[in-house]
Formats: structure tokens, C-alpha cells, sequence
């Protein structure tokens, strides 16, 4: 099996409405999602609002969800920084607190000048500087870069780059990379819009916020695709698009957490400058979760 290759969910981080971290309520999510078919959780992604959090809440949120993880389920760690040196100096502290692999996203406050050249120097030095394996993580709807199949395919040489996580929508652009990288990279999709086809042009799992919540129906639809099952996959990517949109490209971070609060688990408010959904939003995002019957067992507190 490739490495890394499998359904993982990029948790979020919970906070209390004092805007401190809710080490209790981790503890919790991460204990219920261990009773999950999940390959594995990604912490600091950006649904755990990685960018939000300063270099010693990282390295506690790391510590608590290691420590809450099963023997043998991979954690990834993000570790992206704009700097290279700050990336790498992230990358070997997660290392230290027991992470299996570094997710590092695309450097992008300088946007004209993130080339494929500039970004294959930077992860190359980086997984020459990592202990542990490297992702590459392609997030262009929150970046405003794209890690082209160009710089793809020469990164995918390196015997610590193992793969990567591709967030876009393109289809061309997520088989173009597939086919342009070794038998052995692993490629993750990263949208549960496009969840389906991504399969089924090769990619080898994915990380999705959409796996929080059902990771049960994910992880099906990448056995379905895999079994050739194509109807059922396709059935399934409908009834599971209402709330993929919603917790996505609609509502993103936020709906996400609005979303976890309502089947019971530790969501809390989003950091500012990050705001709450607004009620109607939490109504259609009940309503939706019902449709799923993701409701049916929770308990109200």
C-alpha cells in the first residue's frame, strides 16, 4: 500500500468562548474519531485554523492529539510557514511531538513570485531538513498559488517527498500530477466536491473536512471505487454534496464547526477574525445532517 494513502480528516481546533484552547473538548473529539474507520487524523490543517494559532498552541494541539491517537493510526501535522526556515524549524518540532508526516502547504504572501522554481527550492530544502516524510499540500482557495504538476512531478523524485494533498477542483490538473509521478506517491484529494471523480482518476484517499463529521460514508465511497462500484459512488457523492458545500466553499471553517456542535462534538466558535455562522445558517446545516440521519443518536445536552 502506498504511503499515507487512505481517508484521513483535517480536525479542527476547539476553542472556548474565552478564545483559549479547549483541551478537554480535543481530547474528546479525538477519542470518538478513533472509533472511526478513519486512516488517520491531519492536525493544523486548515480546517483546524493553523494559521491562527501561535507556534505554542501548535505544539500543544500536536502533544494532546498524539497522545489521544490509537497505536498505529498516522498522524500529519502542518507545518507550512512562509519562510523555508520556519517550515523546517515547525517540520522537526512535530517530529519531536510524534507527528508520522509533515503536510506543508504552499508559501504565498509573495504571489508573483511563488514560481515553480522558487517552490521546488523551498520543499526540496525542506524534506532535505525533515525527519519525517513530507506532503506537499496544494490549498489554492485559501493560498491563491497553484503547486503545478511541473513542480509536482520533479518534487515527487525526492525519497522524502511521499506525496501530497490537493485541494483544487481541476480534474486535468489532479490527473496530469497523477500521471506524471511515481507508481509510489501518494496523491490525497482534498475537496469533497469533486471526492468521486478524484477517485476515480487515481487519487489514493483523501482528506477531507467532509470525514469529521461522516467518516464512516468516506471512507465507503473510496472502497466503492475501488470495488469498480461506480453508480453506488456516484449516489453516495450526491446525498453527501449538500453538506460537502456547506461546510466548504459555503460556510467553510465555521459551518464546519457549527456543524460539529450539532452532532455533539467540541466545534466551539471559530478564532477571530473568524465569526460565527448566523442561526439560519446552523438550521440548514441541522437540516441537512438530519437528511443524512447523522441525528438520530445524538444526544442533547
Amino acid at each position: 500500500m502506498k504511503p499515507f494513502a487512505g481517508v484521513y480528516t483535517p480536525i479542527a481546533t476547539p476553542f472556548r468562548s474565552d478564545d483559549t484552547l479547549d483541551e478537554q473538548g480535543l481530547r474528546a473529539n479525538v477519542a470518538r474519531w478513533m472509533q472511526t474507520p478513519l486512516t488517520g487524523l491531519v492536525v493544523l490543517g486548515s480546517n483546524g485554523e493553523a494559521p491562527q494559532l501561535d507556534d505554542e498552541e501548535a505544539d500543544r494541539v500536536v502533544e494532546i492529539v498524539r497522545g489521544g491517537m490509537s497505536p498505529g493510526r498516522p498522524m500529519i501535522v502542518g507545518t507550512g510557514r512562509e519562510s523555508t526556515r520556519a517550515t523546517i524549524k515547525a517540520t522537526k518540532r512535530a517530529a519531536v511531538a510524534g507527528a508520522d508526516a509533515a503536510l506543508v502547504r504552499t508559501p504565498a504572501f509573495f504571489k508573483s513570485q511563488m514560481t515553480t522554481d522558487v517552490f521546488v527550492r523551498h520543499y526540496l530544502d525542506v524534506a532535505e531538513a525533515s525527519p519525517i516524510p513530507v506532503l506537499l499540500y496544494n490549498v489554492t482557495m485559501y493560498t491563491g498559488v497553484n503547486l503545478l504538476p511541473d513542480a509536482v512531478a520533479t518534487l515527487a523524485t525526492h525519497p522524502n517527498i511521499v506525496g501530497m494533498k490537493e485541494s483544487g477542483s481541476d480534474l486535468v490538473q489532479i490527473a496530469d500530477s497523477i500521471a506524471r509521478t511515481p507508481d509510489d506517491f501518494t496523491i490525497l484529494a482534498g475537496s469533497a466536491a469533486t471526492l468521486f471523480p478524484a477517485l476515480a482518476a487515481g487519487c489514493d484517499g483523501a482528506i477531507l473536512a467532509l470525514a469529521a463529521l461522516v467518516p464512516e460514508a468516506c471512507v465507503q465511497m473510496v472502497t466503492l471505487v475501488r470495488a469498480g462500484r461506480v453508480e453506488e459512488a456516484r449516489a453516495l457523492q450526491a446525498r453527501l454534496m449538500p453538506l460537502g458545500r456547506a461546510i466548504g466553499a459555503q460556510h467553510g471553517v465555521p459551518g464546519l464547526k457549527a456543524a460539529m456542535d450539532l452532532l455533539g462534538y467540541a466545534g466551539g466558535p471559530p478564532r477571530p477574525p473568524l465569526r460565527p455562522v448566523a442561526p439560519p445558517i446552523v438550521d440548514a446545516l441541522r437540516s441537512q445532517l438530519a437528511a443524512l440521519g447523522l441525528l438520530d443518536h445524538v444526544v442533547s445536552t
